[in-house]
This record gives structure tokens, C-alpha cells and sequence, in this order.
């Protein structure tokens, strides 16, 4: 008895969450968000090795291999809705651009982007108003698309003041020279889920 009523429970909660899903998924192909992605999953740790290097995948702390397979599922989510993509920038560090060239199959590299875990108050807060500005001049050209952002928690955090798992993705729209947060993707929902 107990059994059947957690059961229900758990149905009756789970279903508003996946049809939540499934609107945000619909929106996207209308085009017009800001997909903010943190890079899939890593080796275990926290930033890099000391005396890391930018141009040397091989000094960072890089995707894992269930990380490699969730940017591959992440683009072919993404491919199997129809949504349609715009420009996919990235951060420099390399699991960033990976997760991107993996689900995406292509990637600018984007400065702005780069984490801002070491950077100054104020370096920090720089980077976030580029993005910011970036993303307003985007939006204003009134953009059928969707623009991709790959980078970190650190960032994400800065600009839409969510913490974010490896592979999730926060769907926002630029508003008033802000993003708005419009949904969550969690990297479970999209690698998991199938289209009908």
C-alpha cells in the first residue's frame, strides 16, 4: 500500500516536469534563446592542474569518456528535435570545446567564455558584460536561431545566478541587457529521453 501511494506520488510530480520539458524543447525550435551549456563531464576534480596551459589539452582537467558520449547525445537531442542552432561559441579550455565539437560539430572559440574561476572581481564581471552585450547585439538582429554558449559553472553563475551540473543547459533569452532564465535542460533529461 505504502508502495502504490510513493508510486503515485512520484508519477503525479514527475509529469509536470516532463511536460515542462517538452515546452521548453518546443520553444527552442522557434529560436530566439540563449543556450547556455556547462561542458560535460570531467576526470574528477575541481579547475586544473597548477601550471596548466590553454593550447595544452593534455595540462587541463578534460571530458571523461561518459562525458565524450553525453556531448554526443546533447547534439543529437538537439538534431532530432529540429532545433535550430546558431553560431556555437566556446570557451578556450578544452573540455569546453570538445563538448561543443562533439554535439555540435563545430565551435568558435570565444574569449569571453573562458572560466572566470581565477579571474579577478573585476576581470570577472568584465567577461560577464561582454557576454552580456554579445548576447543583446544577437538578439537584436532578431535571430531565427538558437546561440550556443559552452563554458563554466563559475560562469553561468555570474551571469543568470544558477549553479549547473556537467552537461546541463540553462535556456535563456537576452532581456534589458540581462538573460533571462526561460528553463533547464538537466544533461539526464536530454540524453535519456526519446523522441516519440
Amino acid at each position: 500500500m505504502l508502495r502504490r501511494c510513493f508510486l503515485a506520488l512520484t508519477a503525479m510530480f514527475a509529469a509536470p516536469l516532463a511536460l515542462a520539458d517538452d515546452d521548453l524543447w518546443q520553444r527552442l525550435q522557434s529560436g530566439g534563446h540563449v543556450l547556455l551549456i556547462r561542458h560535460a563531464a570531467t576526470d574528477p576534480g575541481i579547475g586544473d592542474p597548477p601550471g596548466f596551459r590553454l593550447a595544452a589539452c593534455a595540462t587541463q582537467r578534460n571530458l571523461s569518456a561518459e562525458g565524450k558520449r553525453d556531448a554526443a547525445a546533447i547534439g543529437a537531442a538537439f538534431r532530432a528535435r529540429g532545433i535550430p542552432l546558431g553560431p556555437v561559441l566556446s570557451s578556450r579550455w578544452c573540455r569546453c570545446l570538445d563538448t561543443a565539437r562533439l554535439a555540435f560539430g563545430r565551435v568558435e572559440e570565444a574569449p569571453m567564455l573562458d572560466s572566470i574561476f581565477n579571474d579577478s572581481e573585476a576581470a570577472g564581471r568584465a567577461r560577464t558584460r561582454e557576454v552580456l552585450a554579445r548576447t543583446s547585439a544577437w538578439r537584436q538582429v532578431g535571430a531565427k536561431d538558437n546561440l550556443v554558449l559552452v563554458t563554466h559553472d563559475v560562469n553561468i553563475r555570474a551571469l543568470v545566478d544558477e549553479s549547473v551540473a556537467q552537461g546541463e543547459i540553462v535556456v535563456a533569452q537576452p532581456l534589458d541587457g540581462r538573460l533571462q532564465v526561460v528553463g533547464r535542460l538537466p544533461v539526464s533529461t536530454v540524453v535519456q529521453r526519446r523522441v516519440p
